[in-house]
């Protein structure tokens, strides 16, 4: 693979804001474009590497993947390595006018390949368009939704799919939503939006605030206990963990206190971090909270390098809670008073600064089409195939913990 190329990724949300699928569009850090014949091929199979697993198959379980395709990349055998029916390769309408590009379309198509045409003049290609592309990416502007309603009605009547982009606020999202549009939102989702949810701590994520203040404090196994055993849903939800084939106990563990023993005070911390998230209740928690764990993953194996698991778990709980002011609906200020976290990642979370911060820079820089990434791996002496392997690593590994 070229030594530039960075996969950067984009959520796509249905209109009931869950994450359907993800768009990895690849970037280059140097001069000129990276689309020769080998490094394409290489760049998909790192993808199918990371993706698809030889026992678990798809491990993005139900997204889809769109990948931000050129012509070059339409015959590259490692396509075949990635599942047909959750593959989508985005492509301007304008190369289809080239009959070996659309020769190359129908047979991807035929054998089960999405393809996503941008840029498409929906009025000029008509009744054609259905035996072109699985899905047409279209413009959404809350500006004026009677004219696209009827627009794009003719299209809810055929097997196309319409996905909208630019959506640049929530207006134009609800609008999308109103025409029964998925959207790539892009950054979006971390912008908040008007909700008749309550801000601040839940009981639930209360109890779990408080379990994380005595974790810090090395407070006593029976201890911990004694607050576990006064909500039932959060002993329970461990007791699951620690059975899970994920943990890999070995054995049934039925007692809390054995339940903590086994576990340990870091990867405690770090299963509460998680919990503390899933408990939100914000109206839009499903993009926030799946890109909460990736990026808390993606910034925990970019670190472990340099930094060793021990300190990478850190950078673990950093990524996290750089999202959780968003997922409680309160300040970041606020979210400290509430938990006690140590010096460098309070430092990451607030200037991006200290021994973990670039590593929760790059970490966000990959989420969406930034110029940092380049620079920043370069500065953290992490190469492409690295960050790309743990960027796609991450992604995986979130779809586990949504599981």
């Amino acid at each position: 693979m070229h030594q530039t190329t960075f996969l950067v990724r984009e959520p796509l949300l249905d209109p009931r804001q869950r994450v359907v699928g993800y768009e990895l569009a690849w970037h280059h850090g140097g001069a000129g474009a990276d689309s020769t014949r080998e490094s394409l091929e290489s760049l998909i199979g790192l993808v199918a590497s990371q993706v698809v697993d030889a026992e678990n198959g798809w491990l993005l379980r139900d997204k889809l993947l769109f990948l931000e395709a050129v012509p070059a990349m339409l015959s590259a055998d490692a396509l075949y390595d990635l599942p047909p029916e959750h593959t989508v390769l985005s492509l301007k309408a304008a190369e289809l006018d080239d009959p070996d590009i659309m020769a190359a379309v129908q047979g991807l198509r035929a054998g089960g390949v999405g393809i996503l045409l941008r840029d498409a003049d929906l009025a000029r290609l008509g009744t054609r368009l259905p035996g072109m592309a699985s899905y047409v990416e279209v413009r959404c502007s809350g500006v004026d939704v009677a004219t696209q309603a009827r627009t794009y009605a003719a299209l809810k009547h055929t097997a196309v799919g319409m996905i909208a982009r630019p959506v640049s606020n929530w207006a134009d999202f609800d609008a999308c939503a109103a025409l029964g549009l998925n959207a790539f939102v892009g950054k979006l989702h971390l912008t908040p939006r008007p909700s008749t949810n309550p801000k601040g701590l839940n009981p639930a994520q209360t109890v779990i605030m408080q379990l994380m203040q005595m974790v810090r404090q090395n407070a006593d196994i029976a201890q911990l206990e004694a607050v576990l055993k006064h909500d039932a849903a959060l002993s329970y939800k461990l007791l699951r963990f620690i059975n899970s084939a994920g943990f890999g106990a070995g054995r049934d563990v039925h007692s809390l206190r054995q339940a903590l023993a086994l576990l340990g005070y870091t990867p405690l911390y770090r299963w509460l971090t998680l919990l503390l998230a899933t408990a939100s209740t914000s109206g839009y928690s499903p993009v926030l909270l799946e890109t909460a764990v990736v990026r808390g993953r993606l910034a925990e194996l970019l670190a472990q390098p340099a930094l060793g698991q021990g300190e990478a778990e850190n950078v673990f709980v950093a990524g996290m809670f750089s999202l959780l002011d968003r997922l409680l609906g309160i300040p970041m200020d606020e979210v400290l008073t509430n938990v006690q976290l140590s010096e460098e990642v309070v430092a990451a979370l607030l200037s991006r600064s200290g021994k973990y911060g670039p590593y929760l820079a790059l970490a966000e820089a990959c989420e969406l089409s930034m110029d940092l990434v380049a620079s920043l791996s370069a500065t953290l002496k992490l190469s492409p195939l690295e960050v790309n392997q743990a960027h796609l690593s991450a992604l995986a590994w979130a779809q586990t913990v949504a599981a």
